[in-house]
């Protein structure tokens, strides 16, 4: 019993055990990606004169993205270890607006704090990540 022993699924195959991997990761720095998104867009708005009509958006954009990020993680996670290629590409598919999303926070928030840059970044490339193993896992299943 190695610390490394694939995942086998119902169909013999072997699920990719680092896209699940991913998938935990990636819930939990999510948890933290919304709460310091949250905490700098709560910042911002006290020690900047943030314009009428932003904080709204910007709130509701950061909530549309945590829905988003549970369904994405159920649906991946589902896919992965169900060996289906649907929920998996359906996951791929909320990855890509997530990314957008992550992008609105990276480049046009209405304010960019340095902290923000960096989270985003982190997010951002866990996104790559997990989308070149979603695609490697749909390819192993159809195959």
């Amino acid at each position: 019993m190695g610390c490394c022993r694939p995942i086998v699924g119902s169909s013999g195959q072997n699920v990719s055990a680092a896209l699940l991997i991913l998938f935990y990761i990636s819930g939990f720095y999510y948890i933290f990606y919304f709460a310091a998104t949250l905490a700098m867009i709560i910042y911002k708005s006290q020690a900047f004169s943030y314009p009428d009509g932003f904080l709204a958006p910007d709130l509701a954009l950061l909530c549309i993205m945590a829905i988003l990020e549970a369904l994405r993680l159920y649906l991946g996670s589902k896919g992965n270890l169900t060996e289906e290629e649907a929920p998996l590409g359906l996951s791929l598919v909320i990855t890509v607006g997530s990314m957008i999303l992550s992008v609105y926070f990276l480049i046009w928030q209405t304010y960019v704090l340095r902290a923000d840059v960096i989270i985003n970044t982190v997010l951002l490339f866990t996104y790559g990540l997990e989308s070149v193993f979603q695609v490697l896992a749909i390819a192993a299943f159809v195959g």
